[in-house]
């Protein structure tokens, strides 16, 4: 799996191409969370969103579908003891309905085949009135993003959409999501967090 080959080194071109898109996606999540709140992770990769939120919240637990991530996400988290790892697939998620206060999932919508079937499991999972928050880069924003994706698909990565900031907007509105607040972490590639909240 390309994922699980990559993870090594996946930290590594994300700090030297955007480095600062990386480290600020996860702080900027961090502000939607609240101390006793109980979160879901999906797509946790390395770990890079989950460290930031781990202290944030009451409970998180971190999921990804390669093992490798995982892995390395946990190795970058053991000093949070509120942090469970698990492997899981977001698109059959094995919990109970209304479950968590928020779900998070990073940089993960773009590869789907089926992104609708991850929201409605998402959208499952939360309670009412909870949020669902998304992260993803709006890599045909600016030049430089479209180098860098062609770098990564070459690798084996497999883009199923890409995204700038009205077709993100777009998206949601076509899947069925009129509540979503909207804000960009800026820089080289930068990341457009989408924030629905559960209808009640």
């Amino acid at each position: 799996m390309f994922w699980n080959k990559i993870s090594p080194v996946y930290d590594l071109f994300e700090n030297v191409y955007n480095r600062k898109v990386y480290k600020g996606t996860g702080i900027k999540v961090a502000e939607f969370l609240d101390k006793s709140d109980s979160v879901l992770e999906c797509a946790c990769g390395t770990g890079e969103i989950t460290v930031s939120i781990a202290g944030k919240c009451k409970r998180l637990i971190a999921t990804d579908y390669a093992e490798g991530m995982l892995k390395r996400a946990a190795k970058k988290c053991r000093k949070y003891d509120n942090v469970t790892f698990l492997q899981e697939d977001i698109t059959d998620l094995r919990f109970e309905d209304e479950s968590f206060d928020k779900v998070v999932a990073g940089n993960v919508i773009h590869l789907l085949p089926d992104p609708r079937k991850a929201l409605d499991e998402l959208t499952r999972v939360v309670r009412p009135g909870g949020k669902i928050i998304i992260p993803t880069y709006i890599n045909m924003s600016k030049k430089s993003s479209g180098f860098a994706v062609k770098f990564i698909e070459k690798l084996g990565a497999d883009f199923k959409r890409q995204f700038e900031i009205g077709s993100y907007k777009r998206f949601f509105t076509d899947m069925g999501y009129d509540d979503v607040e909207y804000s960009v972490v800026e820089g080289r590639m930068p990341c457009a967090v989408a924030v629905i909240t559960r209808k009640v």
